[in-house]
């Protein structure tokens, strides 16, 4: 696919809202929460999340010659839950205190166990308890994943979805896995696709997380250990997960993520949407090139719901230094939510 046809999306958290899963301010509670342990006076856990204080007895046991215990870890977790209020976000936080062991383990393990905790919470989940329990699209109707796909695949037969997916790139900011988990649904519904089939054209499509994700669901690897979409971990399970959590330095590390690809596919998109996403001044340092191909990307979409006129007007400028595009070819919208801005300019995301 030529760079004249591809559609890139940026999603961040509020795209994933959309969903139930919650905004930054809604995970640093979730996390306070769960990274509360205390105990009773006879060593019984009273309060907080009982596979992370497991999780971190083993992490105990394997540096402190065999000592499982969730001790050297105490002051860690209670400077996590009593400073997530003053935090810009759980991932700010871990980065300030870069270097700090505990914070890491402890914000990582609590990332990955309320994320988990949420797809289960989310209108995409799917209780595997009866075979035959499929995605709801009716409760999903109104999200923005439902229009995108509709314009993706207008008057696409399944023989062309291959080629008219290759347009179909994303860059998604958050630890969830909605959008893989969606279209892999949504293909297997609508086209009546096997498993296989969808799974093979999803796995296609490029799709960079580069903070990391929750693990990967189980079609999408047969080799890695996988975990179903809101799967509740067992201690060992969420260790792993953690592990697979990168902090805003790991990110944007080229030796350690795939910053390289993600500059590349938008400097050579056409068109770039951001859905959700918050435009922290780090996260667009990631998605901007180092050198400049102007001309290559012709239009940017955003949704910048509760973002002031002045503070857009800024935005825009960070935009067309960083990701080399016209100024008058940025359309940001404060008055417009995810599904909103791409009903609003779908005339201008079809990729055929």
């Amino acid at each position: 696919m030529t760079s004249a046809n591809k559609l890139t999306i940026v999603v961040g958290a509020g795209a994933s809202k959309e969903f139930g899963l919650p905004t930054g301010a809604e995970l640093k509670s979730k996390i306070s929460s769960l990274l509360n342990i205390e105990f009773e006076d006879f060593g019984r856990q009273k309060s907080g999340d009982h596979e992370i204080c497991e999780a971190l007895r083993s992490v105990g046991a394997e540096r402190f010659n065999g000592q499982r215990s969730v001790n050297p870890f105490l002051e860690s977790l209670r400077h996590i839950r009593d400073a997530m209020p003053q935090a810009l976000s759980i991932d700010n936080f871990i980065d300030t205190h870069q270097g700090n062991e505990g914070i890491e383990i402890c914000g990582k393990l609590a990332i990955s166990r309320a994320i988990l905790d949420a797809e289960k919470q989310s209108s995409l989940y799917i209780d595997p308890s009866n075979y035959k329990n499929k995605l709801r699209f009716d409760q999903t109707e109104a999200t923005w994943l439902s229009p995108l796909l509709k314009i993706v695949t207008e008057n696409c037969r399944p023989d062309g979805l291959e080629e008219r997916l290759s347009g179909l790139n994303f860059v998604i900011f958050n630890y969830d896995r909605c959008v893989e988990h969606y279209l892999h649904s949504w293909l297997q519904n609508y086209y009546r696709l096997s498993d296989d089939s969808a799974s093979a054209l999803v796995n296609g499509i490029e799709i960079y997380h580069p903070y990391g994700t929750v693990g990967r669901l189980p079609w999408q690897s047969l080799k890695a250990s996988t975990i179903a979409f809101g799967a509740k971990p067992s201690h060992s399970q969420l260790l792993d997960i953690a592990r697979q959590i990168k902090t805003f330095t790991e990110g944007t590390d080229p030796d350690s993520s795939d910053i390289t690809q993600i500059k590349n596919l938008i400097q050579t998109s056409e068109r770039v949407m951001f859905l959700g996403f918050a435009y922290h001044k780090l996260n667009l340092q990631l998605l901007g090139s180092p050198y400049k191909l102007s001309g290559q990307i012709r239009h940017i979409y955003g949704t910048a719901a509760g973002i002031s006129s002045h503070n857009c007007d800024l935005i825009k400028s960070e935009l067309v230094k960083t990701a080399s595009v016209q100024r008058d070819h940025i359309h940001l919208r404060n008055d417009l939510f995810c599904s909103g801005l791409i009903e609003e300019y779908s005339r201008s995301l079809h990729l055929h």
